[in-house]
């Protein structure tokens, strides 16, 4: 395999797996701090728009000029606008009263059938942060492409970001198995969806790409971090 894949191969893993430390935070703990998740989101926020906006949508509009430049940058937004609208992002959600008020009842028939609806959710949570994820797996492989730095700082930025969605995994399935290993197993899974995303971009997009096309895509990947920040990550942050 070529170097450059398993760089890329190498940086996604670090963002896709971070959604195993997002499990970890609710098995050690049961009770996963909100303002620390939204600490992560609002620190990982400001390190993918310096990212997005002072080197890789600058370099763009540089080399391909103001024009051509935001059409490549607005269609990454417009791509990821797509991903968004049909795979929303996932949020953790504290047990409301109604969840805590059966628990105390202890009321076995209510207390099985809300652990399988819980688990239902948890799992089509995880289905769905796996979809999520393999644009920015792409991401950081042409993030890659144009240098160490982008690719490890996007790497950073994602592996933040991925924390809490290994949480909104881990939770309900915990809540609903009672188990520490499922919790931990399936977000650690959906996690696998970003190196595979670099395999993916790599058969699509060779390394020997036009130096034009290349920053045009780079482009288009700082509109998608852009997007991504502006629409998921900061609500989530001061959410949290």
């Amino acid at each position: 395999m070529d170097s450059q894949v398993l760089l890329g191969v190498a940086l996604s893993s670090v963002g896709g797996f971070s959604t195993s430390i997002g499990a970890l935070f609710v098995i050690l703990s049961q009770a996963p701090s909100l303002k620390m998740l939204g600490l992560l989101q609002g620190f990982a926020a400001g390190l993918m728009l310096s990212i997005s906006f002072f080197d890789l949508t600058h370099n763009a509009l540089n080399s391909l000029g103001f024009l051509r430049g935001n059409l490549w940058f607005f269609a990454g937004v417009i791509f990821f606008a797509v991903v968004a609208k049909f795979i929303p992002e996932p949020t953790v959600a504290p047990p409301t009263s109604d969840e805590k008020k059966v628990g105390k009842e202890g009321n076995k028939g209510i207390m099985k059938r809300r652990r399988r609806q819980v688990l239902i959710s948890g799992v089509v949570t995880a289905i769905g942060i796996s979809l999520h994820n393999f644009p920015e797996g792409m991401a950081v492989y042409l993030g890659s492409m144009k240098g160490i730095r982008v690719g490890l700082n996007l790497a950073l930025a994602i592996a933040l970001h991925n924390i809490p969605e290994g949480v909104a995994v881990a939770l309900p399935v915990y809540f609903a198995t009672q188990s520490k290993w499922e919790a931990f197993k399936l977000a650690s899974l959906s996690g696998f969806a970003e190196p595979l995303g670099v395999v993916i971009v790599a058969c699509l997009f060779p390394t020997s790409l036009n130096p034009e096309i290349l920053e045009g895509i780079l482009g288009s990947v700082g509109g998608v971090m852009a997007f991504l920040t502006l629409h998921e990550m900061l609500p989530l942050a001061v959410r949290y």
